[in-house]
């Protein structure tokens, strides 16, 4: 699940207590004060994610002997209470798979479904500055809603589907789930496994993240740098590079208690 979110001001971030994924209070997660804080508005780092992802796909897709052809399988893995991931896939897709854990973002994510909330379409317009995205999705509602289905499951337990998924994203997920260096690596394992050879990815992480506070809990994280991330995809992405863009804090921090962000991209290797 896509968990950036902030400490309050009177629970500072302490060195964390070791916590595992399955410790953690998932169902308890609140998307309302989430989405409130992190996406009412477009923050320049969305802003810069959003252009490193749109130009990563338009570019790929630009290159692609299919390119325009048969609609592609897409994955969101812990999609979590952020549509902008998918979005960034939608001029591709015929399907998309929101996978999730928590049962509360479960039954946000299936309303949003339906018609988001118009705070996304700002994010929507930051994806249309690659102008592909307007000229192949007149109806971004109406598109998202045909090729969306938000299917409940732990990542842990994700493996591919017949063929694979041909384009994938996971954002703020694989240190944002635990404490254990071992399950970030685990979680990455598990999302480049389940994309079919060849497909397109866009992965985004916080750096030197502590842990964080949704509402009334708290959730752990795992403190990585980008020599981390690409320790993690680099053995999936074999012949393939990977590109691996730290953007600090552009615009301030979201939150206590981390470094930054970082936005990698890359396409799964052969096999």
């Amino acid at each position: 699940m896509d968990l950036r979110t902030p400490q309050t001001a009177n629970d500072p971030v302490r060195t964390p207590v070791r916590r595992l994924n399955c410790e953690a209070p998932w169902d308890a997660f609140d998307p309302a004060a989430y989405v409130d804080h992190n996406y009412g508005s477009l923050r320049s780092d969305d802003a810069k994610i959003l252009e490193i992802v749109r130009k990563h796909f338009a570019d790929h897709f630009r290159d692609s002997p299919d390119h325009g052809g048969e609609r592609l399988r897409g994955i969101d893995v812990g999609a979590g209470a952020n549509l902008y991931p998918a979005l960034s896939m939608l001029p591709w897709c015929g399907e998309i798979t929101l996978f999730e854990t928590s049962t509360a973002n479960v039954a946000y994510l299936n309303d949003q479904r339906v018609s988001y909330d118009p705070h996304w379409d700002q994010f929507w317009a930051a994806l249309c500055e690659q102008d592909v995205y307007a000229r192949r999705v007149a109806d971004p509602r109406a598109d998202f809603r045909r090729a969306v289905t938000v299917e409940r499951g732990n990542l842990f337990d994700l493996r591919r589907r017949p063929a694979g998924w041909q384009i994938g994203t996971m954002f703020f997920v694989a240190e944002s789930m635990s404490t254990s260096e071992a399950e970030f690596f685990l979680a990455v394992e598990r999302f480049m496994e389940a994309l079919a050879p060849g497909a397109p990815f866009a992965a985004a992480f916080m750096e030197g993240s502590l842990g964080y506070k949704v509402g009334e809990h708290s959730f752990p994280a795992c403190s990585v740098s980008a020599a981390d991330v690409r320790k993690s995809l680099s053995p999936f992405a074999e012949g393939e590079e990977v590109a691996i863009t730290p953007i600090g804090m552009p615009g301030g921090a979201l939150r206590e208690g981390y470094e930054g962000m970082i936005v990698a991209c890359g396409r799964r290797g052969s096999e």
